[in-house]
């Protein structure tokens, strides 16, 4: 197996080994990660390694992968307050910093990949909440993120484990 995930913006297709399909992307196409700014809706470009994955225990059962995967709870959020010292991270709601839920109602974060996009430090501004998910039916645009849909997000979580590559590439 190929050790890293390819998603490829200009096909829009994802691959890894032998295995590929369709991902849906951001309504305003790609940008270079330096260039990336919080709110663009431009998927960021470059090379991220997988950290950990969420999933909605009470929707599905626990996805079969080397991954590791948390148990997602209500309370679950992300920051998106460039400001705040919490900044790309992981927080539990309430939370007085804007943030973004991650128990959502419309399906797209049953599966949540977290990827290491502006992790290591944190710089404030330049794009949160960056993550593989699952694809809306209507197939619209993400506003950055990475979607698959169910069916292929779940084809693919056996092929993974912490710390792969994640390469988005493609001309912005």
């Amino acid at each position: 197996m190929n050790g890293s995930v390819q998603f490829d913006t200009g096909s829009g297709r994802v691959c890894l080994g032998d295995w590929s399909a369709r991902f849906g992307q951001g309504r305003a196409g790609c940008v270079p990660e330096r260039d990336g700014r919080e709110g663009d809706a431009k998927t960021p470009l470059g090379t991220y390694q997988l950290r950990f994955g969420l999933y909605r225990a009470d929707r599905l059962p626990r996805p079969a992968t080397a991954l590791t995967l948390h148990a997602m709870t209500p309370d679950d959020g992300w920051c998106d307050a460039p400001d705040d010292p919490a900044y790309n991270r992981f927080i539990r709601r309430p939370y007085p910093a804007s943030h973004e839920r991650l128990w959502r109602k419309d399906g797209a974060y049953d599966v949540v990949l977290v990827m290491s996009h502006n992790d290591s430090p944190p710089r404030p501004g330049r794009g949160s909440a960056v993550f593989i998910h699952c694809r809306q039916p209507d197939h619209r645009p993400t506003l950055g993120c990475l979607a698959l849909a169910p069916p292929d997000m779940w084809a693919l979580l056996p092929r993974l484990r912490t710390g792969m590559n994640i390469v988005v590439s493609g001309s912005s």
